[in-house]
């Protein structure tokens, strides 16, 4: 840095400094008996024509007003000024910053015409500049998150601003004279080409005067002792305004956050490119060992069940530890040319972190370590145990993600690296993609499942379940089984899985559903490209499928349900009673001849439905009846939790486990929507309409908290309103429902759905629809036996707290 000259010197001064600005001298009467060079040149007046006269001759009057500048009421400090109007000699009016300094007099007072006040001005920008520097450095030195030091010649800490004193976790005046190396013991300074130590890098900077920046500085912090911190450091000299070396300044910045992700990813990049160079997998477990070792854990272990290392299939976990193989080691000390072990056998003792993480199926950890299962397709493959030093550490978030995503790539590899697989394997494997992975969030019903597929000997089967949200916060229920057995059974109950989710979105009633469902699969299969052959009749597999839907209103507590061919659903009302519903059977799918028939029930809040297949409750020891009765059996305790229900049903059911047909099970306990969350009109067909629905609207809204989505539903609620005027008769039915989204619907009595559509520039109409569709998350119409519904759904604010949770 070079010496300041005397402008930049004078700068931190400010602009009313009495060396800068221009200054006045008044007696005891406001009459001016001092003019300085600098007020000539702000307001123009030379010397003789300004001594001797009032200062009124440049300020006016009112700007006096209060006593006169002399008086006691004048500011004494000439470090700030207020806003004041000055006249210049031209006449001009000018904005100045102004303040005044009384002088003291001799005890008994003094002469009228002694000096009794001085007064300084300067133009009111540039000191409402100066003051934003000012501000701008006390920012510097309470607010800033970068810890600003200043340290002498000697390296020891002169000041600190507040985040370096936070850093360090003491106050400032306990470690002033502190040498910089005393404050971060240990720590380094890991930038290529510079010195290692604080001292040496702060003595280069103070011997070369040569500024230094981004500077990687690793170290605990003194505030808080634990795992290592890196900071971005910078460096330069401080010097007075003669040019004389004063010490060393420092700027830090914690960057540890930055860093470790830095290094997360170079380790991502390392494994995308390291690991799974071949199809062994010893080797692939040793390549794991390789990436971690020594950057993100000093010793890597990997163990594999042995049926995996075989070749095999991976069982689907029980919560036993199957017997496991070391086939891969390494720690930071091992030399790099070190031979690596062949594999041998190995067992965990009940208790430890790796018998822990078998049992369960899941990641566990403690202090230094951490044990994460290797899994392919949901099965347990084997263990990567990571362990750290001596030191005492804890895996955070980001490293429990990053050993995850290590894990998932190298079980991936080991996965492909198996050649030797079975057509039940592959159909277990599609099937298990094709069922659902996870249940989506639903107000309507709380639910639980679980699906058990078949044994090896009969292969794997079609059965199937589904949850589906719909429109009204409405909930679709499904349970499905497709005949026969293998990779062609499991195509075909995700091909009908799929099938049944859209027709589901096109809200049609159960029984319709069943029958478009029934066409469907009664059409001769479409022939592949260049497929030789002549067969032109329908799927066989898919013949004979049997298939119950069900779809539950929690604003109504109606339940509306129709099977094709399938057991009928398990009902056990709050108090206990179980029943059968006498649902009209139908024929399976693609049999045709005869028609699909609907059951309503309506169901209070705390019903319990059993959806389940045929395996579950059938066997060859045991007929559907007496299956049934244990289920019921079960069932009976209704007011267990649902997944201890599907536990205990699986364990009664099938003690053996897996028996010669695939077993699925939906439970789900309904729920009511609070009423608090609904709000429903009805309103007449007619113009006037319009302007009612959106005060109904929004004024529902408002009592919500929700006024944010109001621009956007009154325009919904007009155009859906004003479509249905133009276009439907009878009363006009408008509902809000406050859910997990917010709900508009409009019902009237036609059955024309209103369809979106590009309106040209010189048509009068058609662009209201559009318009919505862009303002809505989603929309849609649902028919019913009386007309029809429009609705749109509208995500809520992101701080909205929610809806209540529907009464169970």
């Amino acid at each position: 840095m070079n010496a300041w000259n005397a402008a930049e010197s004078a700068d931190f001064r400010g602009p009313l400094d009495v060396t800068r600005a221009a200054t006045a001298v008044l007696d005891a009467r406001d009459l001016v008996i001092g003019w300085s060079p600098a007020a000539q040149r702000l307001l123009g007046y030379r010397p003789e024509e300004v001594i001797g006269r009032p200062c009124e001759t440049f300020f006016p009057a009112a700007e006096a007003a209060g006593g006169a500048w002399s008086g006691q009421s004048a500011p004494t400090s000439l470090s700030s000024g207020r806003p004041a109007t000055a006249r210049h000699r031209d006449g001009r009016l000018l904005r100045v910053a102004v303040t005044t300094c009384a002088l003291e007099t001799a005890p008994g007072g003094s002469a009228p015409d002694a000096p009794a006040c001085i007064l300084v001005a300067t133009a009111l920008d540039a000191q409402q500049e100066w003051e934003s520097r000012q501000a701008m450095l006390h920012g510097l030195a309470t607010q800033s998150p970068v810890g600003l030091g200043i340290y002498d010649t000697d390296l020891r800490v002169t000041w600190g601003n507040s985040a370096f004193v936070r850093e360090i976790g003491l106050p400032l005046r306990e470690f002033l004279g502190t040498r910089a190396e005393a404050l971060y013991p240990g720590g380094e300074f890991v930038t290529e080409g510079y010195p290692r130590t604080l001292d040496a890098v702060m003595q280069q900077v103070l011997e070369t005067g040569e500024p230094v920046l981004d500077l990687h500085f690793v170290g605990q912090q003194p505030s808080e002792p634990g795992p290592d911190h890196v900071w971005s450091c910078s460096y330069y000299r401080l010097h007075d305004a003669h040019g004389q070396v004063l010490g060393v300044c420092e700027d830090a910045f914690d960057i540890t956050d930055r860093y470790q992700a830095q290094r997360r990813l170079n380790l991502l990049v390392a494994a995308g490119t390291r690991i799974g160079t071949t199809l062994d997998m010893t080797v692939t477990a040793r390549e794991i060992t390789e990436v971690a070792v020594p950057d993100f854990a000093r010793t890597v272990t990997v163990d594999l069940v042995r049926p995996v290392l075989e070749g095999e299939e991976p069982a689907p976990g029980d919560g036993t530890v199957p017997p496991l193989v070391r086939v891969a080691t390494r720690s930071a000390g091992d030399p790099p040319d070190a031979v690596p072990h062949g594999p041998y056998g190995i067992e965990y003792p009940p208790g430890s972190l790796p018998y822990r993480s078998l049992s369960s199926g899941g990641m566990v950890r403690a202090e230094n370590s951490m044990v994460v299962p290797l899994r392919a397709g949901g099965a347990p493959m084997g263990l990567v145990t990571f362990t750290r030093g001596a030191h005492p550490s804890v895996f955070d978030k980001g490293e429990i993600e990053l050993a995850d995503e290590l894990v998932t790539r190298t079980a991936v590899c080991l996965d492909n690296a198996r050649r030797f697989t079975r057509e039940h394997t592959a159909a277990l494997a599609l099937q298990r993609n094709l069922l659902p992975q996870h249940v989506p969030e639903q107000s309507a019903v709380d639910v639980a499942y679980r699906y058990l597929p078949s044994d090896d000997r009969a292969g794997v089967g079609g059965d199937w379940f589904d949850v589906i949200g719909l429109s009204g916060t409405r909930v679709g229920l499904v349970v499905g089984d497709v005949v026969g057995h293998g990779l062609e059974a499991a195509a075909t109950m995700g091909r009908l899985r799929t099938t049944v989710r859209a027709l589901a979105q096109l809200d049609l009633s159960p029984d319709e559903l069943l029958s478009r469902l029934d066409d469907l699969v009664g059409q001769p299969a479409e022939e592949g490209a260049g497929q030789v052959g002549t067969h032109t009749g329908p799927d066989d597999v898919a013949i004979g499928v049997t298939c119950l839907y069900a779809v539950y209103d929690p604003v109504s507590r109606r339940c509306t349900m129709a099977r094709a061919g399938h057991l009928p659903p398990a009902v056990v009302d709050p108090s206990g009673t179980m029943f059968f519903p006498e649902l009209p059977a139908g024929p399976p799918l693609g049999l045709g001849g005869l028609p699909f028939e609907s059951l309503d029930l309506e169901l209070p809040p705390g019903s319990l439905v059993a959806l389940f297949t045929d395996g579950l409750v059938e066997s060859p020891h045991r007929d559907v009846d007496e299956g049934l009765a244990v289920l019921g059996r079960v069932l009976g305790e209704h007011r267990r939790p649902l997944e201890e229900l599907c536990d205990r049903a699986m364990a009664e059911l099938l003690p053996d486990g897996p028996a010669a047909d695939d077993s699925a099970l939906l439970l789900v306990r309904t729920r009511e929507l609070d009423a608090r969350q609904v709000a429903a009109w009805e309103l007449p067909a007619e113009p006037a309409a319009v302007g009612a629905a959106r005060e109904l609207a929004t004024a529902q809204l408002r009592e919500w908290g929700l006024e944010e989505l109001s621009y956007a539903t009154e325009l919904a609620v007009s155009e859906l309103v004003t479509n249905a005027v133009r276009h439907a008769s009878g009363p006009l039915h408008l509902r809000l429902l406050r859910d997990l989204t917010l709900l508009t619907e409009v019902s009237d009595t036609g059955h024309t759905s209103p369809h979106l559509r590009h309106a040209a520039s010189e048509d009068e109409g058609g662009r209201g629809l559009f318009i919505v569709a862009q303002l809505v998350q989603r929309w849609g119409t649902r028919y019913t036996p009386y007309g029809k519904t429009i609705w749109t759904e509208q995500a809520f604010p992101a701080r909205y707290p929610g809806a209540p949770r529907p009464v169970a």
